[in-house]
């Protein structure tokens, strides 16, 4: 299974394309969207939608994931991320590409245990689960990567409740051996 997992902004979007095989995770892309502070707003959602759509025909994904808008103080700011969290699941709907939208604390408890992880953290995760040679230079890509990452657990998560996991038939995990051996990609080796 093919996920595209999205961190929108006007300025700078991040995206990550992860394949999902038998529990293991491979990187095929991450990369960002730059925009021009310069360039007027439908020009920077136009680049987004367009990028997005490139990505989408290169890699066919399977699945489309999406960091919601977070509230903070300044609301001019949220309704331009709300204008490129649009655009971009546009991109996906008009692929016909099932799309689902996570918070930045379950993104960030997924991949770290914890929902106020900085974004080094998400970054050091990130990097360890997916085994990657370098970090991204940007954390969009890293937290795009992430969404990505999300989406795959929560997918996981739901077949093991459904009874589609063979490897646990339905069950709940009784203790952490029985739980890290259901999932050894979530198991990060440190040396």
């Amino acid at each position: 299974m093919i996920i595209l997992g999205v961190d929108p902004g006007t300025l700078v979007t991040g995206f990550g394309v992860i394949d999902r095989d038998h529990g293991r995770h491979h990187v095929l892309a991450f990369d960002i969207i730059k925009n021009s502070s310069g360039k007027t707003m439908p020009i920077r959602l136009k680049h987004i939608y367009d990028r997005l759509c490139e990505v989408i025909e290169k890699f066919h994904p399977d699945e489309f994931a999406i960091e919601t808008a977070f509230y903070g103080k300044n609301a001019q700011s949220a309704l331009k991320l709300g204008h490129a969290r649009g655009v971009a699941i546009l991109a996906a709907v008009n692929r016909q590409i099932p799309t689902t939208e996570y918070a930045p604390r379950e993104v960030k408890k997924s991949v770290t245990g914890n929902g106020a992880a900085t974004k080094q953290q998400v970054q050091y995760m990130v990097k360890a689960q997916l085994k990657l040679r370098e970090v991204p230079k940007l954390f969009d890509a890293t937290d795009a990567l992430a969404v990505a990452l999300c989406h795959s657990y929560r997918i996981q998560n739901r077949n093991i409740k459904s009874g589609l996991s063979k490897k646990t038939s339905g069950k709940t995990h009784k203790n952490w051996a029985n739980f890290i051996h259901t999932h050894p990609e979530r198991v990060v080796k440190i040396k």
